[in-house]
């Protein structure tokens, strides 16, 4: 049964509105800054960090993509999207955006690790808040 996580955009977060082309470069800069480790260290860490490429389908008009594993006995497939969720205030009703990521049903457990990773640097960058997988929520955006 596929799982969720949330990385949600709340006022106190850097942006309110995210493109799916903003969510790509985000990942890869999360891979340019590993590959930087990686040199320092004298060890192929990107490979590590991200064992993925990033894939997008036509049917996917511009609001999802998948992350296909490099390694297909450890990593298999996350797929990453972006979507709006309504919010019923006093009088108003408001449109906030989410960024999620499902595991499916053949991916691994390694695929649920880094998609913990992804999550927490994206949530942090965006000072979002994260739903992880098993139901828990951190909270990255300065409290007032």
């Amino acid at each position: 049964m596929p799982q969720s996580a949330y990385v949600k955009l709340v006022p106190a977060s850097e942006k309110q509105v995210i493109s799916i082309d903003e969510l790509k470069d985000l990942l890869l800069y999360y891979r340019s800054i590993t590959t930087k480790t990686g040199e320092q260290l004298s060890w192929g860490y990107a490979d590590a960090a991200f064992p993925y490429t990033i894939e997008e389908k036509e049917e996917a008009e511009g609001k999802w993509f998948y992350l296909k594993g490099l390694d297909q006995r450890k990593n298999k497939y996350i797929l990453v999207g972006i979507g709006t969720e309504s919010e019923a205030d006093a009088d108003q009703e408001k449109q906030k955006q989410y960024i999620q990521f499902t595991l499916t049903d053949i991916s691994t457990h390694g695929d649920k690790g880094k998609a913990n990773e992804f999550c927490k640097f994206i949530a942090s960058k965006l000072k979002g808040e994260l739903h992880l997988f098993n139901g828990r929520v951190m909270y990255y955006y300065p409290k007032k």
